[in-house]
């Protein structure tokens, strides 16, 4: 089973690269961030003709999550089972996250995926960084009163959070700042330590390897970024991944493989 997690920054604006993407890399599974798009303005069609079955959590020009799968979907759930989600959206609910359409979960062979698009925080010890800290609480709770380690269980997405040094390009130079300090690490921290484990690290220990920049000044070319989409698998998976890439063509893509592959469906 090959999974991706993607931040699309707009599914519509993209939706021929994500196409040409799916045709070429092939994943089985594909989390999706930042569509931007009500759930009724999704393009359903043009996942069914490539094969994938989606499932869509929006709120129209901000925010926005999914699930795409060869297999059947099933056990939905949006915004942790709360309830629906805000009406205003943008900027001014930035600091009220968990009225904000960034979490979707479903099952996909036997397998419970949860696509997550993490509050940005804006800066440290504002009302913004508050609301994402709690946010990422909220997700710890959810699993608590959802999950099991001991389960079949893929958490990713766009976390904007490094979880160590080694996910930035110069940790003393974005020393605490939002993304790299330490409250929010330790919030990553606390769902490692309820059963996940970071699936790229298995297979790619090493720095340099990212999946945001700031495209100002160069960046992306001197690879001045952080690692900030994320793929964390229970034990039942780890000892699954064979392989693990982050594709810098499709700026970017982090896909981890699983043995076996799912048998593809027309």
């Amino acid at each position: 089973m090959r999974i991706a997690t993607w931040n699309v920054n707009s599914l519509m604006a993209r939706l021929e690269v994500v196409e040409r993407w799916l045709e070429r890399a092939d994943p089985d599974v594909l989390l999706l961030q930042e569509t931007k798009l009500t759930d009724a303005k999704t393009p359903d069609l043009s996942f069914r003709m490539a094969g994938y079955e989606l499932v869509h959590h929006g709120e129209g020009r901000w925010n926005g999550v999914a699930i795409a799968s060869r297999e059947p979907l099933s056990a939905v759930v949006t915004n942790f089972g709360d309830g629906p989600v805000g009406t205003t959206g943008g900027e001014e609910a930035d600091y009220q996250p968990l009225r904000q359409a960034r979490m979707i979960s479903a099952i996909s062979g036997g397998i419970r995926f949860v696509s997550l698009y993490a509050p940005n925080g804006r800066q440290v010890g504002t009302e913004f960084y508050a609301g994402k800290l709690a946010w990422l609480g909220r997700v710890r709770d959810w699993l608590d009163e959802n999950c099991s380690p001991d389960e079949p269980l893929v958490v990713g997405g766009d976390l904007n959070v490094t979880p160590g040094d080694d996910d930035v390009w110069d940790a003393r130079a974005a020393h605490g700042g939002t993304h790299v300090s330490a409250p929010e690490r330790e919030a990553l921290a606390a769902l490692r330590a309820w059963g996940l484990t970071d699936a790229y690290r298995l297979i790619e220990p090493g720095p340099g390897r990212y999946t945001w920049w700031d495209y100002r000044a160069g960046m992306f070319q001197k690879n001045m970024g952080m690692r900030l989409d994320l793929l964390y698998f229970t034990r039942p998976l780890v000892d699954r991944v064979i392989w693990s890439e982050i594709d810098r063509e499709a700026r970017p893509v982090t896909v981890e493989p699983l043995r076996p592959r799912l048998r593809r469906r027309r």
